[in-house]
C-alpha cells in the first residue's frame, strides 16, 4: 500500500490553507539580509519583503540542507513509502538539486523529485493537481507520468515596473531590455523549457503590457477551458481590476488573485503584474 508525500518549496506561491488542506510538506527558501536571513514565507511576509526593499535589497538562497533532511526524516516517521517533490525551476534555484542529494540517504522512501522549470503559481497549480491526484488515490506512478503533461499545459507570463531587480539579483536570464526601458518598452516575461526567463513580447509602457496580459490570455481562452491566477507583487490594486475585466469571460473554470511571495518579490521588485494559466 502505497502512501504518498507532496512536497514543494516556497516557489510555488501556493497560501498556508491550501497547504494545510493537502497536508503538502514545505521547504522555504531563505531571505538574507547583511545582519539576519528568514524563511521564506514563514518568518518574512511578502509585504514587509517590499518594506524593506529601499534599505536594502536581500539575497535569496534555496532551502536549507538540514531544514531538507528534517523535513525527510518526518515524512518517513509519519510512515509515508512514497514522496513526490514539486520543485521551482531548477535554472532559478538548486532547490531540486539539493533535495536530491539529501534524498539519497533516505533509501527506504522512494523519491521523485520533479523539476517543474517554472515557478510562482505556475509551479503551484502543477502541485495542486497533484495533491488531488493524491487525495483520489492515483497512485505514485501514474502521478510522475502526468507531471510532464501538466507542465506542458502550464504558462506563466508576468510584466515588471523595471528590470533593475531581476538585473541585480542575476535572474534575467535571456531579458533583454536595458535599451528598451530608456524607451519605456516594458516586456512580457515568461519562461522557456530550460525553465529560464525570456521576453515572450514586448509593449510601450505600463497599460499596454497590462494590454498584452489580456491579449495573451485571450488567445489561451481561445484553444481550452483554463484555470487562471492573476499573479501580483505590490501591485493589489492593478489586479483586482484585471480580475474585473476579466472574471466573466468564457472557458474560465477557475480564476484568483495570488500574492508572489518574499524570494520572488526580491527578484521582481515591487509592481509584478501576471498571469498564471494552466490549460484542461
Amino acid at each position: 500500500m502505497q502512501k504518498i508525500a507532496l512536497i514543494t518549496d516556497s516557489g510555488c506561491d501556493l497560501d498556508t490553507e491550501i497547504l494545510n488542506k493537502y497536508n503538502m510538506f514545505f521547504l522555504p527558501l531563505r531571505i538574507i539580509y547583511k545582519d539576519n536571513d528568514y524563511l521564506d514565507r514563514l518568518e518574512i511576509s511578502p509585504e514587509e519583503l517590499y518594506l524593506s526593499l529601499e534599505k536594502e535589497i536581500p539575497k535569496t538562497s534555496l532551502p536549507d540542507g538540514q531544514f531538507i533532511e528534517n523535513t525527510l526524516n518526518q515524512i518517513e516517521a509519519q510512515g509515508y513509502t512514497h514522496a513526490i517533490s514539486i520543485s521551482i525551476s531548477s535554472g532559478l534555484s538548486g532547490t531540486a538539486n539539493s533535495l536530491r542529494i539529501i534524498a539519497e540517504n533516505h533509501p527506504n522512501l522512494k523519491t521523485y523529485i520533479f523539476d517543474s522549470k517554472t515557478l510562482s503559481m505556475p509551479q503551484g497549480a502543477i502541485t495542486l493537481v497533484a495533491a488531488e491526484m493524491i487525495e483520489s488515490g492515483s497512485t505514485f506512478e501514474e502521478i510522475i507520468e502526468v507531471l510532464p503533461k501538466l507542465r506542458e499545459k502550464t504558462d506563466g507570463y508576468f510584466t515588471l515596473k523595471t528590470l533593475d531587480y531581476l538585473k541585480k539579483g542575476g535572474r534575467i536570464g535571456k531579458v533583454s531590455g536595458t535599451i528598451g526601458e530608456m524607451l519605456n518598452i516594458k516586456p512580457i516575461i515568461s519562461i522557456n523549457d530550460d525553465g529560464i526567463y525570456f521576453t515572450h513580447s514586448k509593449a510601450r509602457g505600463r497599460k499596454q503590457a497590462i494590454g498584452k496580459l489580456r491579449e495573451i490570455l485571450d488567445e489561451h481562452l481561445s484553444i481550452s477551458k483554463c484555470k487562471v491566477w492573476i499573479l501580483q507583487g505590490d501591485a493589489l490594486d492593478e489586479a483586482k481590476a484585471f480580475l474585473e475585466v476579466v472574471k466573466d469571460l468564457p472557458n474560465i473554470t477557475h480564476i484568483s488573485i495570488s500574492t508572489i511571495g518574499p524570494a520572488l518579490g526580491v527578484h521582481a521588485g515591487p509592481g509584478l503584474l501576471g498571469l498564471a494559466i494552466q490549460r484542461e
